[in-house]
């Protein structure tokens, strides 16, 4: 838990504010944004240079920001241990050249060595306050097992090294510390995250929620349905589902509750469609340039891959929130009342504006290192335009503060993440461990999906997505694509699975924090949130056996795909929600009620599954659609109450 910004001395304030303008400046001048020659090739001479200056700006602050333990108020040993990071990282940052030059990592120097111990424990207690006890411990543990690898059982030994040899590996190499985690964040995370934070304090929070009452506040469920749309926008801006949630939870659950939701609902919903934003393209957050790099292709091929799966996934938010709405007799906000379309846009064009320079400058232009900052610079520069939103000092101030303050927080998580990487590479255990699941799971990969998304669930809830995801794609995710699946289907599999823990209790943080909002049980909001967003338990198996649905395929197999599942979410959300559009009820009670509300479930799931040829199955496409037509059918059939008891129910309602 960080300080707040009231409780932080001004002078952190403004380390905080300076040390974000220095990190934009420097992302920037390594694209070479501003200059054909980087403006700082006198003193970046090497890439290493660049890494560590901003280790040496970023991770002394964790500690002035990051208390070491709840409500902790006093600053003098959190100085002391921010000035020793600055200078550790100093150091390493005048020797990056020689530690190329001499191979350091394999063989450095006494007073080296003793440099990376000290910047090891220090990245550890910096990961322990921005990640938490559990990420902390996970990393700690990972971290000092090459001392250990040879002692370890079969399964998990690999090549030993002694402790000195570790700290260098972790500290001087590029594939611990500076590995792969912390590499996507110096190249391509910075820019989207100032992004996301410029459109938050500029109003663009406000201006999507006003936008979504504006389409759909009068149609029944209207809020419910603008929650859905606000939130999963702005949830793709900032990739923290506990933070969209304490943001746009605080306007879209009380709408919801005026409307005549009930609290634990408007908990629910809320926690779903925050949880879907952090999945939702143009930005997703910052563990999708990790994926990005993690593949090696443009970060714009994983944004357009997770588009339709995370648009299927609001549809059926969409078709279960209007289901609800139906059966309880829920009306729309009448439209005097709500913000005029035309006024909206007008107020907050320029909002729009921003996103379609970042996606032409993504997917046209293919410039996905510069694309944020170009559309960042325009939306300041027309937001000093408006009457409405303009920046004075103070605001500008705030700004740089929140973005500092996100940039320490996910450098130190990076960085912490990085250990595990540098831990399993030195050590070969990646390899083994691959070889060990494909071992167990046989010729299965259903067996390996399963394990798969357990543990990517298991993790989910004691780590943050980005860490969960990285542990996975080492370990996990090169057994699956040796199985014959896709690599890009593979690792959305995982992320998607990493990040049902939010909603799902008895952990659910996601809903628990929509709970304390909405005044309701964290329990009852945790299964509400499960029940509405339980179309995101199929998705990844839906489009991990369908490449067609990440857009690996002819435009017919995507069409038809895509067709196929949007069918079978109806099917899953009418038997949950005992609703169907354009049928009516599906609430017959009894034994038939029951068992018709699950063969309509079930057949849906068949209608979306693709044909298992593959998996020595034979059976294709057009049986299973066929067969879970016919089942759904049978389903609808079951649980139908004669149309006089739906038409007097729909009255009482």
């Amino acid at each position: 838990m960080s300080r707040s910004t009231t409780e932080m001395p001004g002078a952190v304030r403004w380390l905080l504010a300076l040390s974000a303008i220095l990190c934009i400046f420097l992302a920037m001048d390594s694209q070479r944004l501003l200059s054909e020659q980087p403006l700082m090739d006198f003193v970046i001479t090497v890439q290493n240079h660049y890494y560590y200056a901003l280790l040496g700006l970023l991770l002394p602050l964790s500690f002035l920001v990051f208390p070491p333990f709840a409500k902790a108020r006093r600053y003098w040993y959190d100085i002391i241990l921010s000035l020793v990071t600055f200078g550790i990282c100093a150091f390493f940052f005048f020797s990056a050249e020689t530690m190329l030059d001499y191979g350091w990592e394999f063989a450095a120097p006494t007073h080296a060595v003793w440099m990376a111990y000290a910047l090891w424990a220090l990245t550890l207690e910096a990961v322990r306050r921005c990640g938490g006890t559990t990420l902390f411990g996970l990393v700690l543990v990972f971290s000092v097992y090459p001392v250990f690898a040879e002692l370890m059982p079969g399964p998990i030994s690999g090549m030993s090294s002694t402790l000195a040899n570790t700290a260098s590996y972790h500290v001087m190499s590029i594939e611990s510390i500076l590995g792969l985690p912390f590499r996507a964040f110096a190249q391509l995370v910075i820019g989207f995250l100032i992004f996301g934070v410029a459109l938050q304090h500029t109003g663009g929070g406000r201006f999507f929620i006003n936008l979504a009452f504006a389409l759909f506040g009068h149609v029944r469920g209207g809020s419910a349905k603008v929650a859905i749309v606000s939130s999963g926008l702005m949830g793709s801006m900032s990739g923290s589902v506990i933070t969209n949630v304490l943001t746009t939870g605080q306007m879209t659950i009380p709408a919801m509750k005026k409307d005549g939701m009930s609290p634990a609902y408007a908990g629910g919903v809320e926690a779903c469609a925050s949880t879907g934003g952090v999945l939702l393209p143009p930005i997703m957050g910052s563990t999708a340039f990790v994926m990005a790099t993690f593949l090696n292709v443009p970060y714009t091929s994983v944004a357009l891959a997770a588009a339709i799966p995370a648009l299927l996934y609001f549809f059926g938010l969409f078709v279960q929130v209007d289901a609800y709405a139906a059966r309880t007799g829920l009306k729309g906000t009448p439209r005097e009342q709500l913000p005029k379309l035309g006024e909206t846009f007008r107020d907050g064009w320029y909002y729009i504006a921003s996103f379609a320079v970042l996606i032409f400058l993504l997917i046209v232009m293919q410039r996905e290192a510069a694309a944020p900052y170009f559309a960042t610079g325009m939306l300041l520069a027309l937001n000093q335009l408006s009457r409405n939103h303009r920046w004075d000092l103070g605001a500008a101030g705030r700004f740089l503060v929140a973005a500092g303050r996100l940039l320490v927080e996910l450098l130190a998580i990076m960085a912490g993440v990085g250990l595990i990487v540098g831990a399993l590479s030195v050590t070969g255990l990646s390899g083994t461990l691959v070889n060990d699941l494909l071992y167990l799971a046989g010729d299965s990969i259903w067996l390996l999906l399963l394990m798969g998304a357990l543990t990517s669930f298991i993790l989910g809830i004691g780590m943050t997505v980005t860490a969960a995801y990285i542990f996975l794609a080492i370990v996990l995710a090169p057994a699956l694509v040796q199985g014959g699946l896709s690599p890009m289907s593979v690792h959305l599999f995982i992320l998607y699975w990493g990040m049902l823990s939010f909603i799902t209790p008895p952990v659910a943080l996601g809903a628990f924090a929509a709970a304390s909002i909405a005044g309701a049980s964290s329990l009852t909001t945790g299964f509400k949130a499960m029940r509405l967003g339980s179309v995101i338990y199929f998705i990844p198996f839906f489009f991990v056996l369908d490449p067609a649905l990440i857009l690996e395929g002819s435009w017919w197999q995507v069409i038809t795909g895509t067709t196929t599942v949007t069918l079978g979410i109806v099917l899953i959300a009418g038997s949950l929600q005992d609703y169907l559009p354009g049928l009516g009820f599906l609430d017959r009670t009894g034994l038939p009620g029951t068992a018709g509300r699950l063969l309509t479930g079930l057949g849906g799931v068949l209608v979306a599954l693709p044909g298992l040829e593959t998996f020595g199955l034979a059976v294709g496409d057009a049986t299973l659609l066929g067969t879970g037509v016919v089942l759904s059918a049978v389903g609808i059939i079951l649980c139908r109450r004669p149309s006089q008891t739906i038409e007097n129910k729909g009255a009482l309602s």
